[in-house]
């Protein structure tokens, strides 16, 4: 699945990855290719990438996410 992962500043990251781990408002929860179409708020936290290099994680500071079609876009307030 696709992941994007955007501030106001910049896009922070941008690749395909196998699932991704958010904190999400009630709690962490981790999507994975053909997940439920959804969009959920987040919190201040880490988000957990697996892509072909590896496990990475990014600092976040709140946003929302979204996943629809085997995308993810993260619009974070900063990362």
């Amino acid at each position: 699945m696709e992941l994007e992962i955007i501030t106001p500043e910049r896009k922070v990251y941008s690749g395909t990855v196998t699932s991704v781990t958010v904190p999400g408002k009630t709690g962490r929860f981790e999507m994975l290719s053909n997940h439920a179409a959804m969009i959920s708020t987040l919190l201040n936290g880490k988000v957990k990438i697996t892509d072909k290099d590896g496990v990475k994680t990014f600092e976040v500071k709140g946003g929302v996410v979204e996943n629809l079609k085997n995308k993810v876009i993260i619009l974070a307030e900063s990362a």
